[in-house]
């Protein structure tokens, strides 16, 4: 009754060019952490801030709900996580600003759930010198965000999860990490072999440009520290990925069909070699992957939108939904 009464206001709201914020929504995680403003976009988009105790602050979702969430009230849905990369502007609104995401799922019984990872969170629990586990990334998208939007805004069990970037990271991260949470993962120019050779300078750098100059605080040296990176590196824990599917997909750099003209870039080959070593060592082990390396193209979005329309075969398996 909640939901139908709130999106009615929504709608009536919507045709006016007025965006609805409401009472924030009851459920609370386990640790505490709720939510303080909900803002309605429109029909189908919602603004959570989330008050969280993991991030020691609070932090912004966007959902996406589908198509027939305010008329089926008691109904749960499968939930589609997508993740953002670094040093965006737009934060957590990014995959609605830069893909068609909403069209695409609108005529999909999924989810989606947007969540910020700061300018450039990792999708992880910091280290911090064992000083503290602020911000904990982890905890805020696994746990926190997860059980609100399961208890507030009819989320079901069935998972699937996706990023770009670090995103594809996270994704990836996060698949092994909560084994058996997510029924599908997909990496989309990601790094899931942090340790590669260069791949660490190359997250120095991504730190750096989202104006964090103390790397250590992530996961400290990867080198004097490398247990601490090996732990959070999906490439020594494939085998906990085994039974999840998986996609993965990532150009070299160079320009593509969806590029303007002479368009180039240094991180898109980086995150080719990563994710080439990660499926190379899924092969090794008859770990079964879906793997779309399609040669020019840069790391931008309208290579990352396309990656989303062609995984979503397999993100939709993961969620129990039809291709």
């Amino acid at each position: 009754m909640r939901a139908a009464l709130l999106m009615l206001a929504v709608l009536v709201l919507v045709a006016t060019g007025v965006t609805a914020a409401h009472a924030a929504s009851p459920a609370v995680a386990d640790d505490g952490a709720k939510v303080v403003q909900e803002t309605w976009l429109d029909a189908r988009t919602v603004d959570l801030k989330i008050d969280s105790p993991a991030l020691g602050t609070t932090g912004m979702v966007r959902l996406i709900v589908p198509a027939g969430w305010a008329a089926q009230p008691s109904r749960t849905w499968p939930v589609l996580f997508l993740l953002h990369g670094c040093c965006e502007p737009v934060d957590y609104k990014s995959w609605d600003q830069f893909t068609d995401v909403k069209a695409f799922t609108a005529n999909k019984d999924a989810l989606v759930v947007m969540p910020t990872d700061g300018a450039a969170g990792m999708y992880t629990k910091w280290w911090n010198f064992g000083l503290s586990s602020k911000p904990d990334w982890d905890t805020f998208h696994t746990a926190e965000v997860r059980q609100i939007v399961e208890r507030g805004y009819h989320g079901g069990t069935r998972r699937a999860i996706a990023g770009l970037s670090i995103g594809g990271y996270g994704a990836m991260a996060y698949a092994f990490q909560h084994k058996g949470m997510f029924g599908a993962a997909a990496s989309y120019s990601g790094v899931p072999n942090t340790l590669y050779p260069g791949i660490p300078v190359w997250i120095i750098g991504i730190l750096a440009r989202a104006g964090i100059f103390n790397y250590l605080n992530l996961w400290g040296d990867s080198f004097g520290m490398q247990p601490i990176w090996s732990s959070h590196n999906p490439y020594d824990h494939i085998q906990d990925l085994r039974g999840t599917a998986l996609y993965l997909s990532c150009g070299n750099g160079q320009t593509g069909p969806l590029d303007p003209p002479g368009q180039s870039d240094v991180l898109e080959p980086s995150a080719l070699l990563s994710s080439q070593s990660f499926t190379d060592r899924l092969r090794s082990a008859g770990i079964p992957a879906t793997v779309d390396y399609y040669g020019p193209g840069t790391h931008s979005w309208p290579y990352w939108q396309r990656a989303l329309h062609q995984s979503w075969p397999v993100l939709a398996g993961g969620l129990g939904l039809p291709a």
